[in-house]
C-alpha cells in the first residue's frame, strides 16, 4: 500500500512508520522538515514538505492523520490556542482540500484525536456512544477535529477517527516526562489522585491503527486505550514500583493551577474510558493491565 501520513515524525507516527516499513508498504510523511524524515522515521521513507509533490497519477491507498502541535507542552495562552488549533483544523482542512481536487482518492483516512474529546468524565464510564461531559478548550479543539475530519466522507472516503488515551513507551511521551522525578524519589500522584487515566502501549496503538486499517467494515470513532483504565494514584504507585521507587509525593492540585491554568485540567481531569467498539471489532490487546506494560518498557526507561 502507499500511505501517507501526517503527524509521521510524532512519536506514534514513528512507530508506525518502523512496522509498516516492515510490512512492506510505501510511505510518504508529509513535514515541516522533510530532510529529517528519513532519520526519524526510517530510510525508506519519503518527506515531502507540500502536498502537491505526490503526482496526481501516484496511487494513494490510505491517509493516516496524527499533525498537532503537544497539547500539554506548555500554558494555553491565545498564542498557543491558535497553533494548537491550526495544526490540526487548519492543517486537516488543506488535507481534505487537496484530496478533494484529486481524481484518485485514498480509500481510508485515519484521524487522530484524543480521550480529551470527552472533557473531564469524572466516574462515569466513557464508550464511544458517549456524549462529552464537559466542553473544555481540549474537548472543543477533539469535537472540532473530528468534524473536520469526517467531511471526507463526502468524498467518498472512509474515516475512523481514533481517540487516544495517553501513550505509554520508553522512546518519548508521557513516560519521558515523568522519567526523572521518579527516578529521583520524586513522583506522585497528580491532586487528589483520584482521576482516571485511559492509557495505552505503544505496541498497541500501532498494532490497533494498522488492524482499522486493514478492517474495511470499521468507520467512525476508536478509544484507543487500554481495557482496564487505572486511577492516577495507582498509576504513580505502578510506576514507581515497575522503576524500584517511592511515589509518595503527591503534587498539590493548588500548585497545578496556578502554574499551568486551564492546562490543569488535563491533569487533574481524567477518562473513565473503555475501548467498546475495538473489542467488539474482534481487536486484542497484547497490553490489557497497567503493570504488564510498565514492566515491559521499564527497562528501557
Amino acid at each position: 500500500m502507499h500511505i501517507l501520513l501526517t503527524g509521521g515524525t510524532g512519536l506514534i507516527g514513528q512507530h508506525l512508520c518502523q512496522f509498516w516499513l516492515g510490512q512492506g508498504h510505501r510511505l510518504t510523511v508529509w513535514s515541516r522538515r522533510p530532510e529529517q524524515v528519513p532519520k526519524l522515521c526510517g530510510s525508506g521513507v519519503r518527506g515531502i514538505a507540500q502536498l502537491d509533490e505526490l503526482q496526481a497519477d501516484d496511487h494513494l491507498d490510505a491517509v493516516i492523520n496524527l499533525a498537532g502541535a503537544p497539547i500539554a507542552d506548555r500554558p494555553w495562552t491565545g498564542a498557543r490556542r491558535n497553533l494548537l488549533w491550526a495544526s490540526r483544523i487548519t492543517l486537516t482542512e488543506q488535507l481534505l482540500a487537496w484530496l478533494g481536487a484529486r481524481e484518485q482518492r485514498p480509500e481510508v483516512l485515519i484521524s487522530g484525536s484524543a480521550v480529551g474529546w470527552y472533557g473531564d468524565g469524572g466516574e462515569r464510564e466513557l464508550t464511544e456512544a458517549s456524549q462529552p461531559v464537559r466542553e473544555d478548550f481540549a474537548s472543543q479543539l477533539c469535537i472540532a477535529w473530528e468534524e473536520t475530519a469526517q467531511r471526507s466522507q463526502a468524498q467518498g472516503i472512509r474515516v475512523v477517527l481514533v481517540r487516544t488515551g495517553l501513550v505509554l513507551a520508553s522512546d518519548g511521551g508521557f513516560l519521558s516526562r515523568l522519567r526523572l522525578p521518579f527516578k529521583l524519589g520524586l513522583g506522585g500522584p497528580l491532586g487528589d489522585g483520584r482521576q482516571w487515566m485511559p492509557w495505552i502501549h505503544i505496541d498497541d496503538q500501532v498494532a490497533l491503527i494498522d488492524f482499522l486499517l486493514q478492517h474495511k467494515d470499521t468507520s467512525g470513532p476508536y478509544n484507543a486505550c487500554a481495557p482496564e483504565p487505572v486511577r492516577n494514584r495507582e498509576f504513580a504507585r505502578r510506576l514507581g514500583r515497575a522503576m524500584h521507587r517511592p511515589a509518595l509525593l503527591p503534587v498539590p492540585a493548588l500548585l497545578l493551577k496556578a502554574g499551568l491554568g486551564e492546562l490543569s485540567t488535563l491533569l487533574l481531569g481524567g477518562q473513565r474510558a473503555r475501548p467498546v467498539r475495538l473489542l467488539a471489532a474482534g481487536f486484542t490487546f497484547r497490553f490489557n493491565d497497567l503493570q504488564s506494560a510498565l514492566d515491559d518498557l521499564s527497562s528501557r526507561l
